[in-house]
């Protein structure tokens, strides 16, 4: 185990001109936290986190669980955080990450197999700061970052068969935000839901504090993090685990209909 070492000396090689690329477990690279902070991020090194097993991991058990990276990596200044969907936006945030030579960057993306995309033929650098808008509705705003978006995006549809018409959008980054799509998903809607595959302290709360300091959750906007819970889960499939913290489709509809309440269900129904 020399996640220190591959995190310092990563860091030397970035100040030599090349790109490295730093590919890691998101539970392992808890090990070289400090190296991160002062050997990389303190000299806005552009070292690029490969960060594996993000999230839940089934089998491997609470080990191996990425559950916290998002945590402790957004609140370091100048670090760039992707979190990957699917294996063609994983293409894509490779050479994203690749073309960054100014500031350190992550990539997160879960164990297993991709859902079965096409993938391009090369990847293409993405809009930095910039998710992407899969489906407009005008009641639920769904704002996903990383695997679960197709638990979003099955949400969606079930919510449509209940009435609410829901938006659904792909984060692509943890930070920096997309404050523009953050600011249009918090005004346009009556509930934001926001979700990710890790802890309390990570990315909804870096929505949260961004809307607070807008002042967007002034007025009447509710606003539902599903994060994981606190508590470590022990080993399963990741789809059991992922039901047991509550962020599969079902839970989504949960928290919408809970929170909405069966008054909302009936207007829409009727409407």
């Amino acid at each position: 185990m020399a996640e220190q070492h591959a995190a310092t000396f990563a860091a030397g090689l970035a100040t030599e001109g090349l790109k490295p690329f730093v590919a890691i477990y998101s539970t392992f690279l808890q090990r070289a936290y400090d190296q991160v902070v002062h050997d990389v991020a303190i000299q806005g090194l552009p070292v690029r986190f490969a960060i594996d097993r993000a999230g839940l991991v089934g089998a491997d058990g609470a080990t191996h669980a990425g559950a916290f990276d998002l945590a402790y990596l957004c609140c370091l200044p100048g670090f760039i955080i992707m979190a990957a969907a699917d294996e063609a936006e994983l293409v894509h945030m490779i050479a994203t990450a690749r073309d960054i030579n100014d500031a350190p960057s992550a990539i997160r993306y879960p164990r297993g197999e991709g859902v079965g995309v096409e993938l391009p033929d090369h990847g293409t650098p993405l809009p930095i700061g910039k998710g992407r808008l899969l489906r407009k509705g005008s009641t639920v705003a769904i704002l996903s970052l990383g695997s679960r978006l197709k638990d979003c995006l099955l949400a969606a549809e079930q919510l449509a068969a209940l009435g609410l018409s829901t938006t659904v959008a792909d984060a692509r980054f943890a930070k920096p935000l997309d404050t523009e799509l953050i600011k249009q998903m918090a005004q346009d809607h009556e509930l934001l839901i926001i979700l990710e595959e890790g802890s309390v302290g990570g990315f909804s709360s870096q929505v949260l504090h961004f809307l607070a300091l807008e002042g967007l959750l002034d007025g009447g906007i509710k606003v539902r993090p599903m994060t994981l819970p606190d508590m470590f889960i022990d080993h399963a499939s990741s789809d059991e685990q992922y039901k047991i913290a509550q962020l599969d489709s079902a839970s989504i509809i949960d928290v919408v209909v809970k929170t909405l309440g069966n008054s909302e269900l009936s207007g829409s129904a009727s409407a």
